[in-house]
């Protein structure tokens, strides 16, 4: 009965006109049940109307022919396959009922075997929708400027490169970045977040997402195929080819149960037959117990919650790969991140200024700075020139320019040699010279009372500037020198942002999982101690190869924790490949932890990881839940057919009517209510 999301999504893809809110007629499983629920009415009027028998027999095999063509010949191309599909035994069970005269009961059986199967048709079909209407969002046209000119073409035809004009109140047509304008751009369709986001210079748009009332000039960053409503659809239809372990064991087992149902049945028929019992008694029962007995509903109880789930995230910004991953995410038990870029956002910003001397204050100080950094590459140069720019300072061209590897550069600014860089490195060289040749004894002496006075500034200043870099680096900052002719002017200190919901997440994950976060970074001791304080958290691990990351997370599940490693750089993609489950940061993630890792935040959003665990947890009840409502009808079915009289509609009734239970309990998971407004609740 059941139809894969990823087939189904493929073929009305296939069919014109089709969108993703598709007419229930238009499904051919709806059509068939519908055609066959006609016939089986007609033929129930001509029955009770005492029309001639052999129209009303014509009127049920055609119900039987329409609704029960489709699932026989899938069940004998499985037998084909020597695999035995629960369908053909309701096809068999039906065929029994009419060759002992019961055609109305078998009717019954078609219609609401039917019945059931376009049911389910129609909310795996509300799976699909839920995600390729996200395809819908992009605008089939977009404008485009080159050679001051707009010109309008084909969203699908954008590439890299290619600048666009966005309108207020229009769609955006790629991924891409603000080059100018402000505006309040709508992005739940993308993102979840409930209200529209402030959009400047640099900031990242998607495509689908609707710009307010301000005009941006957007960059093209990546190909329609490639982006973010595209990136979600080609996953989660990806992830629906794919079956969870749970899935896996059911169809297993389903095999010998399905065998053993037959066997079962050939008994229930033929043992009162050995005691005399009647053929037509004895047969009822039987077909009966086969229908009963049979587990559609358990093959129907674990990859619609699954796969409802994956839908839910997609549309909140998480990917989730396949349903064997969403499985995986419900028994996490740790959650250890990366530091840089995962806990923090990855780009150094200047923190504070420090001038040495006061004739030179603290904007003429970050203009020296940065316009000998302008020409660098070098992040902590991209964080002074981007404050430069910030404060609207005005930077002179250096006459000179000469990068220092491992110590910083030299400029030559308005006859001035800068020096910016590396304390440790830079200092030493610059201590002002602390003797002077004389040759009378006057001259001497009071050559020594000078130098002592420049020994004694020179050790004031030393120490002043050691203080304020061993405090930087204390907090967790990098400490900047800046020398002018030789002489330390100032001190800048730079720091990696930390993300503003990091303090958050960790006692939300603590709650959650039973255990607190743990920290894996190759920073050094000092700053990672720093911002394990400021997020509170206290298993900290610093200085770690990648090699020694992947040691780290394998003595965590030695331990028996089942871990979650978030992450986004080429570092991380070992430890994410060892982990249990493995979580990128999309925006800022490496395109090697992104291939590795088995799911990923596309937003960058870390709110989302304690609300995925908790939706994947949801998931796994709704799944425990729904073998449990499965196992409860059958058993009271067959306890009831064999020590009973179970009429056959009502076993038909009873039959399908668990399988479409089980289906919406796993289509709740659709529901944008299921996405945790209160994510932190432990299971």
């Amino acid at each position: 009965m059941t139809t894969s999301l990823l087939d189904r999504s493929h073929a009305d893809r296939a069919r014109p006109g089709h969108g993703p809110r598709t007419r229930v007629l238009a499904l051919p499983e709806a059509r068939w049940a519908a055609i066959a629920t006609a016939l089986f009415v007609a033929g129930a009027v001509a029955h009770a109307t005492d029309m001639p028998p052999w129209l009303w027999w014509a009127l049920y095999l055609s119900c039987y022919v329409s609704g029960g063509w489709e699932p026989a010949l899938a069940g004998l191309q499985a037998l084909r396959d020597k695999t035995l599909d629960v369908d053909l035994l309701m096809i068999v069970a039906a065929l029994g009922a009419a060759a002992i005269g019961q055609v109305f009961d078998g009717a019954l059986l078609i219609v609401i075997f039917a019945t059931s199967g376009a049911l389910e048709a129609v909310l795996t079909q509300r799976t699909a929708d839920s995600v390729r209407s996200l395809l819908d969002l992009a605008p089939d046209r977009a404008t485009v400027l080159a050679d001051g000119r707009e010109r309008l073409v084909d969203a699908a035809d954008l590439i890299p490169g290619q600048v666009l004009l966005v309108r207020p109140g229009e769609r955006i047509g790629a991924d891409g970045t603000v080059l100018s304008g402000d505006s309040d751009v709508d992005q739940a369709s993308i993102t979840g977040e409930p209200l529209p986001v402030a959009k400047h210079t640099g900031d990242e748009v998607f495509a689908g997402t609707v710009n307010g009332t301000g005009v941006l000039r957007v960059r093209v960053d990546r190909a329609a195929a490639d982006s973010v409503v595209a990136r979600i659809v080609a996953m989660v239809e990806q992830a629906s080819a794919t079956k969870a372990g749970a899935q896996l064991f059911i169809e297993k087992v389903e095999q010998w149960y399905s065998a053993g149902v037959v066997a079962a049945t050939l008994a229930v028929l033929l043992v009162p037959l050995a005691f005399g019992a009647e053929l037509r008694s004895a047969l009822l029962r039987a077909m009966t117990f086969m229908i009963v007995a049979s587990p559609c509903a358990v093959v129907l109880a674990t990859m619609p919650p699954l796969l409802a789930a994956m839908a839910n995230a997609g549309r909140h910004g998480v990917l989730v790969k396949s349903a064997v991953v969403m499985e995986r995410l419900a028994t996490v038990t740790t959650v250890a991140f990366d530091k840089t870029g995962t806990l923090t956002r990855g780009t150094p910003e200047l923190h504070d200024i420090h001038c040495l001397h006061s004739d030179i204050d603290a904007d003429h100080l970050l203009t020296l700075a940065a316009a000998a950094e302008h020409p660098s590459e070098h992040p902590l140069a991209r964080a002074i020139v981007t404050a430069a720019g910030r404060r609207g300072l005005i930077l002179p061209a250096p006459t000179h320019f000469d990068s220092m590897p491992g110590r910083g550069v030299r400029a030559t600014i308005d006859d001035h040699d800068i020096r910016v860089g590396n304390p440790a490195r830079l200092l030493p060289a610059s201590a002002p010279a602390l003797s002077s040749p004389a040759d009378s004894a006057d001259v001497v002496a009071s050559a020594g009372r000078t130098t002592e006075v420049a020994e004694a500034a020179a050790t004031t200043e030393a120490e002043h500037i050691t203080a304020l870099v061993a405090a930087a680096e204390s907090a967790g900052r990098t400490a900047v020198v800046v020398l002018m002719d030789g002489t330390p002017v100032g001190v800048l200190t730079v720091a990696d942002q930390l993300r503003s919901a990091a303090t958050d997440i960790v006692p939300a994950l603590t709650t959650l999982t039973g255990t607190p976060p743990i920290l894996l970074t190759g920073d050094n001791p000092r700053a990672a101690q720093a911002l394990a304080d400021r997020v509170g958290m206290t298993d900290v691990r610093a200085g770690l190869l990648p090699e020694d990351k992947v040691a780290a997370v394998r003595e965590l599940e030695t331990a028996g924790h089942r871990v979650a490693l978030v992450g986004d750089g080429v570092n991380d993609a070992p430890a994410l490949a060892a982990a249990h489950t493995g979580i990128a940061m999309g925006r800022t993630g490496s395109d090697l932890a992104l291939d590795t890792a088995d799911a990923v935040i596309v937003r960058d959003d870390l709110t989302t990881v304690p609300a995925v665990l908790t939706l994947a947890r949801r998931a796994k009840r709704v799944v425990v839940a729904n073998l449990t409502i499965a196992a409860a009808f059958i058993t009271v079915l067959v306890v009831w057919d064999l020590a009973g009289n179970l009429p056959l509609p009502l076993g038909v009734a009873g039959h399908e009517g668990s399988t479409v239970i089980v289906g919406l309990n796993g289509m709740r998971l659709l529901a944008s209510r299921a996405w945790a407004a209160r994510p932190y609740t432990p299971s």
